[in-house]
């Protein structure tokens, strides 16, 4: 039974830090990759026809795309294996009872820096 004026509150759970789920990281992973691997494709369409025109400077073009066609695949491997960072919470300070907010002396209380000696 509860007494008049008592008031228990619930424990609150901050969602708000939770991660993105496994699957919903995996997608992400795998598009990114996707878009990647597509990119050194286009490289590799890129290079064919640029060796095939008579554009001026067309060596250093094509050294650009066989740069980016050994290039992309790395990276698009360290980008699909690597996972987002956390994000940092705005609404964790706002919480009752977080060391953040709580307050060594309530407000307008003097501080006392030394004992006068008596």
């Amino acid at each position: 039974m509860r007494r008049t004026g008592e008031r228990h509150e619930p424990v609150r759970a901050v969602i708000t830090e939770a991660e993105e789920s496994i699957p919903d990281q995996l997608r992400r992973r795998e598009r990114r990759y996707a878009l990647m691997m597509g990119l050194r494709a286009l490289c590799l369409v890129a290079a064919v026809l640029v060796s095939a025109s008579n554009l001026p400077l067309r060596m250093l073009w094509v050294s650009l795309c066989i740069v980016g066609m050994v290039v992309l695949p790395w990276m698009a491997v360290l980008v699909a294996n690597d996972r987002l960072p956390k994000k940092s919470s705005q609404f964790r300070s706002h919480l009752p009872g977080h060391p953040e907010t709580a307050r060594a002396l309530p407000p307008g209380n003097p501080v006392i820096d030394h004992r006068p000696d008596a």
